[in-house]
């Protein structure tokens, strides 16, 4: 099956009881046994497994081409479990990238992950800095975020898998502003796929999960599914129905995404009061080659500088009237952000950066509300 015709039928069937097209949402915490003891369709406990989740992960492992996939109560329950499930009998240092979701910055200074790894920063895109970070000490564990958030970096995917392989690492790629529908990390022989679930795959800004998909069996597939058994941060039946509707719609929705962020861009790169656009569809971006090798499209995620400073910056967010000042992203309405002030004291983000996320609005109208707001 093509992928448009996977994300409508895999992981789901016809009800038997009802004859239903559409899954029912499974509430029920506790399933019976039989008379013998046995579970005979295999679900024992919510927390251990439920219709709608293993209908979900299901439908992942399809469109992302892996093994497997578990899913948590949120994407950064899903990152602190990748983390956290490196196998004891690898090496503690974890290579990530300097530019990176600003959550994952807040777990490594704010809880014990930190302390409990080496964590060594490195810039993603300059190969020669990654085999020199993997080899200055063993690595278990190497992190790419691609395209990178705020500054939409290009990881080349194939080229630190290898290197990170040689080294006998781990590699993990966020996927989530790609999507499966864009960029497939595992086919490009990546270890695990990471999404959150709550921006493109459900696609409605209306539930939280996230996911990791496995290319293979492994030990640290057999840890994460262990964590989510008995740390229990599960998502909940509804969200998981919710994702599998929202699903469906991924592929035609990220034609439109896709399309309107990238006359979007154009647009900014010739404004005169736009000091720089990043996005990895524009020619002169420094990742525009390998993005087009590795990816279907180029995404709908793009931050660009304001000409002046913080000030002019916040202006320009101030005055957007169809553009939400909204976190979060991959839904149908389009938001704006201004991240330092967002993140705060710690971020890496320049003062007069605004991150957009592109939604199924009409293009002309958007184009039009940032124009006015760029006066």
């Amino acid at each position: 099956m093509r992928f448009e015709t996977k994300a409508i039928h895999s992981g789901r069937s016809i009800d038997k009881s009802t004859s239903s097209v559409t899954m029912p949402i499974h509430l029920s915490t506790t399933f019976e046994r039989a008379a013998d003891g046995s579970y005979p369709n295999e679900f024992v406990y919510g927390r251990e497994s439920n219709p709608n989740r293993r209908a979900l992960e299901d439908c992942l492992t399809s469109l992302e081409g892996g093994y497997d996939c578990v899913t948590f109560a949120s994407g950064m329950a899903a990152i602190t479990s990748v983390i956290e499930a490196l196998p004891s009998d690898k090496p503690r240092q974890v290579i990530m990238p300097n530019d990176m979701y600003f959550g994952i910055r807040s777990l490594l200074s704010e809880t014990d992950i930190g302390s409990k790894f080496d964590m060594v920063i490195v810039d993603m895109t300059d190969l020669q800095e990654v085999e020199e970070a993997i080899k200055s000490a063993p690595t278990g564990l190497v992190w790419m975020e691609t395209p990178s958030n705020p500054l939409l970096k290009v990881n080349d995917i194939e080229a630190v898998t290898k290197i990170a392989q040689e080294a006998g690492a781990y590699t993990v790629v966020d996927n989530t502003w790609a999507t499966p529908v864009l960029q497939r990390p595992l086919t490009l022989g990546v270890d695990f796929s990471i999404h959150s679930v709550t921006k493109y795959i459900g696609g409605h800004s209306d539930l939280m999960i996230g996911a990791v998909v496995a290319k293979s069996d492994s030990p640290m597939l057999t840890n994460l599914r262990a964590w989510q058994h008995s740390k229990g941060a599960v998502p909940s039946p509804f969200d998981c129905w919710l994702a599998l509707r929202g699903v469906q719609s991924l592929a035609p929705r990220m034609i439109t995404h896709c399309a309107n962020a990238s006359e979007i861009a154009d647009f900014l790169a010739d404004h005169p009061n736009v000091e720089a656009v990043h996005y990895p569809g524009l020619s002169d971006h420094p990742g525009h080659h390998i993005a087009a090798r590795q990816m279907s499209s180029f995404g709908s995620m793009l931050s660009f500088q304001v000409k002046g400073g913080q000030r002019e910056a916040m202006d320009v967010a101030a005055k957007v009237q169809l553009f939400t000042r909204a976190t979060s992203l991959g839904g149908t309405h389009s938001f704006i952000e201004h991240r330092a002030s967002v993140e705060g004291s710690k971020t890496m983000a320049p003062p007069n950066l605004l991150r957009l996320s592109i939604g199924l609005e009409h293009v002309d109208d958007l184009k039009e509300d940032l124009s006015q707001a760029l006066e």
